[in-house]
Formats: structure tokens, C-alpha cells, sequence
């Protein structure tokens, strides 16, 4: 339903693309969402650790939703559009035409995902020159960055894309340039995923150092030599094809971007939080995270000065929050992990029956079946013999090793739902106690965080939330809008119109508070023994390791 006083009414179009589908929201100047629609995305994996999409098949995407979003409002009142995206590479050729990234020579395959695993020569490789710019990524590259995607291709696809490309460019800065026909790029990825520095821009040596001296020759201009801040105007605004694919009219404010984890925290972090009874409560905005739960999770603090966390992305300079350095923790599958463990048990058919006859999803169901067989105990409590350790898809922080993986201690012969309903519940301890690893290594490096701010798709989980308020023993604040990355995009629209003064502003007006969680105090020591088990499994994992190592 819109609003009935739409005459008086400013709107802005937020775009959100995420791993598997595509969103659009029409919010209002106070952050409401109007109205809001999405579409699934298409994702091929030739073989393992490769992920790739289509920038047609987004587009086209972005097209669709934002056309039923919009249905029924006057255009006039649609005074700015703001996208973000997953920090995946996008390759144009000369032409802007799409280029494969795939030895099969399929051109529309023509995106390298954000948690594609190939390039991991290639980072070692990166990481072994111990160059200045990794200090700004926590002393350690992620596969996931562009410049290890970049040198795979160069390494892998010489002849049919390196040479051939035009442009590379970060998912996010695609649509802006899809939308405006400007290829400047936002400040929030090139600093985040490509090095960029926001006082002293690319660094030469690095990119010669690792043996991709083939940029710097053109002066940057196949991966950005003009930068805008996020919520800056880009060009003219949305040009007439463009237009006319998403249902707008030419001409409207198209903001420079973010990525997808920084729009959700933008929509979150910036919330008035008086009467809540909060400690962040009168407190500078650096007492807050924001974490962004979806596929994979992302944990975001900003600081007044840089602080140099170990494992943990940044310090970026004004990425996410103007004037503030951001640090960024991550987990590389947190959703994508519980939805592996869930499907992949043998009791999931008789879960999947039961749901449905219950007209509940699978995870509202498997939260009140725990409820029914905890008996007199607290839910968490249940998991006492029960240790998962959560890095099925490698560790992005704070430790950094990709080549960790997931495990499980406290396994049975029982196959039935109890089980399944028990593995659930200790996997997502498990990303909460991963959580609280991150939290405490942010805090060892100077950061003061007392309370968390949630949203993504796992924050409508109550036994998400409140495991992740009673590991961390900090509250967890939800916001009113639950689709809080689209609010965070449709505030790069609004300041991109003018019609604030900065992204604070917006942030403050269009940011809202919906619910508190608070800690179950009396269940920290259960907690803090669970936390000990949850680092020895790590040591335990490493050992095992280096014993087969000597062989």
C-alpha cells in the first residue's frame, strides 16, 4: 500500500544487490518503506570455489523490481536513486560489452562473485610482498578483494579478457556507470576492495610489485582515476536509456554507491536511540557496530582516528560514515552456512513436511521445536555437548586463514529432527561466538563498542538475535524497517538530491529504532565456558594440521 499523501511526499528508490536476488524500495524522507519488491538473480558455479554472474541478467533485474516499487507513484515526487552492491568484479571490454571470466568463453558470465575462491596463488603471492597497502587490510589481503581476482585474470585468461578489457569495475560502481554513463567510482569500494587510499589515492608500487604494472601505464583508467564520495551526485543523473529501462524519469539524482554491508550499516548505525535506555545512549557513534547478517556476515565500528585491528578490514577513511575511519570484521558464510547445515541432514525432508503443514518457514519451526525440547533448561543450554567451529568456507577475520575449515564436536547416531534442531542451534552459536571473537580482537586494538546494531535477512531470526545478545552480553538494537540496507541505499538518493544537508542527517531522520534485545546476564558463564571451547577447537584444528603437514 502507498501513502495516501503522496502529494506531499519525497521519495527515494533504494536498489539493493545481493548475492541471489535483487531489491528495490521506495522510502519516504523518514525511512519508511513504501513499498518493496524483489527478483531471484542467476549464479553458475563451474566447478568448486568459483562463483560467477551476469551483469545483463542484474540489470535487467534492477529494471523489474524498481518498476513495481514505483508503480502507482507520481514520478515527480522520486527525487533520487542510490544503489549498492556485492563487492563483485564486473569485466566490459572496450566497447562496454561483457567479457568472460570463465574458461569456457561464455561472455554474459562475465562477474567474479564477492565469495569466489580462485585467486588463493594468487593473494599468497600479494601478501608475500608485505607491501604498505595490506597495513589497511588488516596485515592480510582476503581472496575476496579485486586485486587477487584481477591477477588470476591476467594469470588464467590472458589472450580472451585480460587484453581484451576495458573496465573493471566493483559491482556497486556498475550500476552507477549502468544508470549515469559515468565511470567515476565510489570512494567506498576502491578504499575497501582495491587499495585505494582517500589521501594519497593508488599506489604504483603496489600494483608493479604484483605484477600488474599493465594499469597504472593507462593512468588507472580500466579500474578508476575519477573518485566520488558515497551519497555524492553522480554526473547529470540518471540518463534517458536508463531511464526508460527502470520506469524513471531522466535526469533524477543518481548517488555514488556503497557496497552492500556499508548501506545496511548507513541504515542502521546513525538511529536515535533516545529513551531506550541504551548504553550508546549519549555516546559517541564509535560505541556502536553494525553487523549485517545475510549470506555472510559483516561487523562495522567506525573511530575518530585510525585503529589498526589484526585480521579486520581498514582502517577506510570516510567509506561508510563521512569523516570517520571504518573498520570491517566478516564472516565468509553465516546464513549460506546455517541453510548448508540444515538442508544437508538426513532429518530435513521430515523438517521440510512438518514446516509446511504448519504454514511455518523451516527455521520458525525449528525454533519451537527447540523450545519444546529444552524442558526445563534455557535453549542455549542444550548445546553443552554440542561445539561447532564455523568456518566451512575459510576464516575472514580476525584470523585470516582461508584454509580453515568447519567442524563438529558432539556427534551421535541419532538422524532425527531433536538432532537436526540441536546442530541448528549450536551452528548459530557458533557465528555468534565468531562474533565475539571479532568484537573482543576490535576492542584489544582500541575500539570502545557497547552496543550492537542488527539487520540482513538473519535479523528476523529471534534465536539469531538473541544468542548474539547473550555470547556477546551486549544489547542488540533492531531497526524499525527490517530491510535496512535498502533504507541505506535510498539515503544515497536523498543526499544525492539535495534534500539533505549529509549522509549524518540522514542517517539520523531516515534510520529508526524498532526493538531491543537484551542479554540473559545470568547465562554468561555457560557463555564464556562455550567461548573457551569455541578457541580451543581452532588450536585443536591447527594441530591436527601440522602433525599430517610432517608427513
Amino acid at each position: 500500500m502507498h501513502s495516501k499523501k503522496q502529494t506531499l511526499q519525497k521519495y527515494y528508490v533504494g536498489i539493493d544487490v545481493g548475492s541471489a536476488s535483487v531489491r528495490a524500495a521506495l522510502v519516504d524522507d523518514c525511512g519508511t518503506v513504501v513499498a518493496h519488491a524483489d527478483q531471484p538473480i542467476q549464479i553458475w558455479e563451474p566447478q568448486p570455489d568459483h562463483y560467477e554472474q551476469s551483469s545483463a541478467d542484474i540489470w535487467a533485474a534492477c529494471c523489474s523490481v524498481t518498476k513495481k516499487v514505483i508503480c502507482g507513484v507520481d514520478a515527480h515526487q522520486i527525487r533520487g536513486v542510490g544503489f549498492d552492491a556485492t563487492c563483485s568484479l564486473v569485466v566490459l571490454d572496450k566497447q562496454f560489452q561483457p567479457l568472460a571470466v570463465n574458461c569456457e568463453g561464455q561472455n554474459y558470465r562475465n562477474v567474479i562473485m564477492w565469495m569466489d575462491h580462485r585467486a588463493v596463488s594468487q593473494v599468497e603471492r600479494i601478501n608475500a610482498t608485505h607491501h604498505r597497502v595490506l597495513d589497511y587490510v588488516g596485515g592480510v589481503m582476503s581472496v575476496e578483494m579485486q586485486p587477487p581476482k584481477l591477477l588470476w585474470i591476467k594469470d588464467n585468461l590472458q589472450e580472451p579478457c585480460w587484453k581484451k578489457a576495458g573496465y573493471f569495475f566493483d559491482l556497486p560502481d556498475f550500476l552507477s556507470w549502468k544508470a549515469t554513463g559515468v565511470t567515476a567510482r565510489s570512494l567506498c569500494t576502491v578504499v575497501c576492495k582495491w587499495t585505494y587510499t582517500s589521501d594519497g589515492g593508488w599506489d604504483d608500487s603496489f600494483w608493479k610489485m604484483i605484477g600488474l604494472e599493465d594499469l597504472v601505464k593507462d593512468k588507472y583508467e580500466k579500474i578508476g582515476n575519477h573518485v566520488l564520495s558515497p551519497g555524492e551526485s553522480v554526473g547529470k543523473g540518471l540518463m534517458p536509456e536508463a531511464a526508460e529501462d527502470l520506469g524513471l524519469p531522466a535526469g533524477i539524482a543518481v548517488a555514488a554507491s556503497l557496497i552492500d554491508a556499508h548501506a545496511g550499516g548507513l541504515g542502521v548505525i546513525g538511529a536515535d536511540v533516545k529513551g531506550h535506555n541504551l548504553p550508546c545512549e549519549n555516546q559517541p557513534i564509535t560505541s556502536r557496530l553494525a553487523m549485517i547478517c545475510g549470506t555472510s556476515s559483516c561487523h562495522m565500528g567506525v573511530s575518530e582516528t585510525p585503529i589498526f585491528v589484526p585480521g579486520v578490514w581498514g582502517p577506510y577513511f570516510s567509506a561508510m560514515v563521512p569523516g570517520l575511519w571504518l573498520n570491517e570484521g566478516g564472516q565468509s558464510a553465516t546464513g549460506k552456512l546455517i541453510d548448508h547445515v540444515v538442508r544437508g541432514h538426513v532429518a530435513f525432508p521430515e523438517l521440510q513436511s512438518k514446516a509446511a503443514a504448519s504454514a511455518h518457514s523451516i527455521y520458525t519451526y525449528l525454533n519451537s521445536h527447540l523450545d519444546l525440547i529444552k524442558r526445563s533448561l534455557p535453549v542455549g543450554f542444550l548445546t553443552v555437548d554440542l561445539h561447532v567451529w564455523p568456518d566451512f568456507h575459510g576464516n575472514r577475520s580476525p584470523l585470516t586463514d582461508l584454509t580453515l575449515k568447519g567442524m563438529v564436536v558432539g556427534l551421535t547416531l541419532s538422524r532425527g529432527l531433536d538432532e537436526l534442531a540441536l546442530i541448528y542451534l549450536a551452528t548459530i552459536q557458533a557465528i555468534a561466538l565468531g562474533t565475539r571473537h571479532i568484537l573482543e580482537t576490535m576492542e584489544a586494538a582500541g575500539h570502545h563498542i557497547n552496543t550492537l546494531f542488527l539487520c540482513g535477512g538473519l535479523s528476523k531470526n529471534p534465536l539469531f538475535v538473541q544468542m548474539h545478545a547473550d555470547i556477546t552480553g551486549k544489547p542488540v538494537v533492531l531497526s524499525k524497517e527490517v530491510e535496512s540496507v535498502l533504507v541505506g541505499a535510498a539515503i544515497l538518493g536523498a543526499c544525492a538530491s539535495g534534500d539533505f544537508a549529509s549522509i549524518q542527517e540522514a542517517m539520523a531522520k531516515m534510520g529508526r529504532i524498532g526493538r531491543v534485545v537484551q542479554p540473559t546476564h545470568e547465562h554468561k558463564r555457560f557463555y564464556d565456558k562455550k567461548y573457551e571451547v569455541f578457541l580451543k577447537l581452532v588450536e585443536h584444528q591447527r594441530e591436527y594440521r601440522s602433525i599430517m603437514n610432517s608427513l
